[in-house]
């Protein structure tokens, strides 16, 4: 299908361009008082007063996507996601990484928030039901923003450890440039792992009213549990996480559970789990240590990069005719930014390994994973039969109507008669404000866009769609120039 649709060829793309203007979105959905740096100068202080009614400051953080609610399950998993790309391709980021860095901390300073009771992490800021109800800038809500937190008695395992994991890795990343922040990322990650694996269940029973059905946990929280143990190790290198990681990987992964073995995304960790322990020390010592048995983490990473190549005999994901991967549900551009990110971390492993993946009819090679990452980075970028970019603000054609309500509204200062801005959701109008760098959801099986804010799923930004872009994106402005 891929050889009969045209696309241009004569698509010049820059990855340098695409990369700063990715990390910049970031700065399009913060929460909180700006600083004096702030690029996107549209954008203004909002939700100064989270989390005081309840006595606790809950200020700052990213608003997920194009509504004004700030979810910490996914949130923190976009965090994880932006430290793992600047451990692995901060070096190619140049300029850049000064504002990657800054992306990050601006998530964890919010996510020390969330965790500043002992024993109580804040799951969630805002009443997401109302706040679908109204179209307003996050400046001008008149909404409720309550907060809801797990605790002990209501426990959350999956965001609670998702938020391990995000201050693990970004205290990795901070270890060089701001050694007691760091420090202070790790200690805090370790406390909230601890409360997550003693007291296990899912925010789906204690607050689920309030976050489902938009961040629902539906693959359990086993995963997370052992995602944040693997990235405690990574930044401690203590055995005890690596005993955890193989104690418990038996819940995550089995060959009745198969499927959910090739997905990553902020609800499934499992292909992550096993790109990132491919790479520890540990993991080595597994395979001397048990010649006769390759190491589980190997096999599984293996079979997921195999399955997403289109030459697979089982593909764990289907093509549009253009190309681009695709998968049921809102949002698809998550799924392929997601997964191509790990396809380009796996490589980098394989070709420090010296090693290829014997698939079912064919040989991977580190250079076959790259490339085909790059087809479906490019194809976001430009390279499609649409012709069009999925990044605001990048190319010459790009979405103008997307799914976001801070950009397709102007302020009430502005116009003060705006009520509750339902006649901006509805018109066909350009967005007002330009929310460079968002990667809306995508095109349709059938690589068709419709350009309107009406249809979320394929309109709609989100910050975990970013996330993995930016590593993608440093790494082919660093092999491939512009």
């Amino acid at each position: 299908m891929m050889g009969k649709v045209v696309i241009a060829d004569d698509v010049k793309l820059d990855y340098t361009e695409a990369l700063t203007k990715s990390i910049l979105f970031f700065e399009g959905q913060r929460s909180g008082k700006l600083p004096n740096n702030q690029r996107l100068t549209w954008r203004k202080d909002s939700g100064l007063r989270d989390g005081f009614d309840q006595g606790v400051d809950l200020v700052g953080g990213y608003y997920d996507a194009g509504d004004n609610i700030k979810f910490s399950f996914p949130m923190a998993f976009t965090t994880t996601v932006l430290a793992w790309s600047v451990i692995e391709f901060g070096n190619s980021m140049d300029s850049d990484l000064n504002h990657a860095l800054e992306a990050i901390r601006w998530s964890t300073d919010y996510l020390i928030k969330c965790t500043n009771t002992p024993g109580v992490v804040y799951a969630q800021l805002g009443d997401a039901v109302v706040d679908h109800d109204n179209w307003e800038r996050p400046e001008d809500m008149d909404t409720p923003r309550t907060a809801f937190a797990v605790s002990a008695q209501s426990p959350g395992s999956e965001v609670s450890a998702e938020i391990a994991a995000a201050l693990s890795a970004s205290s990795i990343v901070f270890r060089r440039s701001d050694r007691k922040y760091s420090d202070f990322l790790l200690r805090r990650a370790i406390q909230v792992f601890d409360f997550a694996d003693k007291y296990q269940g899912s925010y789906n029973d204690s607050i689920g009213r309030w976050v489902c059905p938009h961040y629902c946990d539906f693959s359990g929280y086993q995963d997370e549990l052992v995602w944040g143990a693997a990235w405690l190790h990574k930044a401690t290198n203590k055995t005890s996480y690596w005993k955890y990681v193989m104690e418990n990987i038996h819940k995550v992964e089995s060959p009745q559970n198969e499927g959910s073995l090739y997905e990553f995304g902020w609800d499934t960790k499992n292909a992550g789990i096993n790109v990132l322990v491919s790479k520890s020390v540990c993991c080595k010592q597994y395979i001397l240590n048990n010649k006769q048995h390759s190491s589980p983490f190997l096999h599984w990473a293996d079979k997921f990069a195999c399955s997403l190549l289109p030459e697979s005999l089982n593909p764990s994901v289907e093509f549009t005719p253009g190309g681009l991967m695709y998968k049921p549900g809102m949002v698809n551009s998550q799924r392929v930014t997601a997964l191509s990110f790990l396809l380009v971390v796996y490589a980098r492993y394989l070709k420090q390994s010296d090693r290829v993946i014997a698939c079912d009819r064919f040989v991977a090679t580190p250079y076959r994973l790259t490339y085909f990452a790059r087809t479906q980075v490019d194809y976001i970028l430009g390279k499609n039969p649409m012709n069009m970019s999925y990044m605001v603000g990048y190319g010459e054609k790009f979405p103008e109507r997307i799914h976001h309500r801070a950009s397709s509204l102007p302020s009430i200062d502005q116009e003060p008669h705006l009520g509750h801005g339902w006649d901006y959701f509805w018109s066909n109008n350009t967005n007002y404000n330009l929310l460079i760098g968002a990667i809306v959801g995508g095109p349709d099986i059938n690589d068709q866009y419709n350009d309107t804010r009406h249809d979320a799923g394929h309109s709609e930004p989100a910050t975990y769609v970013n996330a993995p872009l930016v590593g993608l994106l440093s790494y082919f402005k660093a092999n491939y120039g512009s």
